[in-house]
């Protein structure tokens, strides 16, 4: 296929404010830590919507920012999203003479909402159905502290939904459908199109897309019931019109109410997922295809990049903020290369390494999004990795 192949995306596109070096442990953190499932207070790794964090800690976002933060600004504002930072990053790594990849989604009217815009033309992403509403631009506050898990770092997020409450599948048009890869980024942050994901994948099937769900926490769901499965679309029928499922372990656990990654794994083959990736932070990931996308593949695991892992050790202005998401760029970017060189069933373990190391290249900057002053250039620098990778692995 050496024609341009056309990726169509939508889902999680904001702004996010970025607060870096916050200590988990500090005194100022621990009276907002979520004592229960659910209840709206904060935990490492995980999302909670600012209502429901002003419900549990009684005060406005601002004033406990205040407290979390020391009174400072934030460290950085960027794009930030699951879905618009995989696609940032996949155009960035693919090219335009290859793949042109489209977003379909909403802002708000507000100043956040015209930095998006600004920010958003800086990149080679089309905004082919971009729409402006009434309501708040979706924004999430990002505080992360480098130091946890033993350096390997975490963040916690406070998500402001807003206009992404306005974005539902009668937006999609036929031309979202008729794209040559199809994906759904962070959907629970986008509920409309969430709530209805097994007929839109359907569609896409039916349209001959292959079909890409890169998960996020979904704390609606998980308010909703603490202790049952999180559904993802109307039906478990989303499962078997996903070819490439991405998903870190929080989020494989709860979508399978399982409370292992074999048991999860073994919940996504019996579901008839065509494929499946669940990353573990710093941990190695696991993979699995059934044959109908990607070259058949049993269930295995791969380690991540251990060049970058000691590298990070010398980093002091980056963080974990949008490692899932490039993770997730970085694999469909593999994808695009594979089917631009005529490969039927791509290689799944090449377009893991690609991911890897993509969302490891994450680390040594701060935010999701990085900003290319030239056409190639991040892909000029994430290359050594992937061949440091190769060696690695023996891949």
């Amino acid at each position: 296929m050496k024609r341009k192949i056309i990726v169509s995306g939508t889902g999680c596109c904001l702004v996010d404010l970025l607060f870096n070096n916050i200590d988990f442990s500090s005194d100022q953190i621990l009276d907002f830590l979520s004592k229960e499932r659910g209840d709206g207070g904060l935990s490492p790794g995980k999302l909670v919507f600012q209502e429901e964090f002003e419900k549990f800690s009684g005060k406005p976002l601002v004033s406990v920012l205040d407290t979390l933060t020391g009174g400072r600004k934030p460290d950085k504002i960027n794009i930030g999203g699951p879905s618009i930072v995989s696609l940032i990053h996949l155009a960035q790594v693919t090219g335009r003479e290859k793949c042109e990849v489209r977003f379909h989604g909403s802002r708000g009217k507000d100043d956040i909402g015209e930095y998006l815009l600004t920010a958003l033309k800086r990149t080679p992403v089309v905004l082919k159905d971009y729409r402006i509403t009434e309501r708040r631009t979706p924004s999430t506050v990002v505080l992360s502290d480098p130091q946890y898990d033993r350096g390997h770092g975490e963040r916690m997020f406070i998500n402001s939904i807003g206009a992404a409450w306005d974005y539902g599948p009668d937006d999609l048009d036929s031309e979202f459908f008729g794209s040559d890869i199809v994906v759904f980024g962070g959907t629970a942050l986008m509920p409309k199109i969430h709530d209805r994901l097994a007929g839109l994948l359907k569609k896409a099937k039916s349209a001959g897309a292959v079909t890409v769900v890169n998960t996020v926490f979904d704390f609606r769901n998980e308010k909703r019931d603490p202790s049952g499965r999180w559904p993802l679309g109307e039906s478990d029928e989303s499962y078997s019109h996903t070819d490439v499922l991405i998903t870190d372990m929080e989020e494989a656990l709860r979508l399978s109410g399982k409370h292992d990654i074999e048991s999860a794994a073994e919940f996504f083959i019996k579901k008839k997922v065509s494929s499946f990736i669940i990353t573990n932070g710093s941990g190695n990931i696991t993979l699995y295809s059934d044959g109908r996308f990607f070259r058949p593949s049993e269930m295995a695991e791969m380690p991540v990049s251990q060049r970058i892992i000691l590298e990070i050790k010398d980093v002091r202005e980056g963080d974990t903020t949008g490692c899932g998401d490039n993770f997730a760029g970085g694999i469909i970017a593999s994808v695009v290369e594979q089917m631009h060189d005529g490969i039927r069933h791509p290689d799944l373990r090449e377009a893991c390494s690609w991911g890897i190391v993509s969302g490891g290249y994450t680390c040594f900057y701060m935010g999701g999004t990085w900003f290319e002053e030239r056409a190639g250039e991040k892909l000029e620098r994430i290359r050594p990795y992937y061949e440091s990778y190769r060696e690695q692995t023996g891949h």
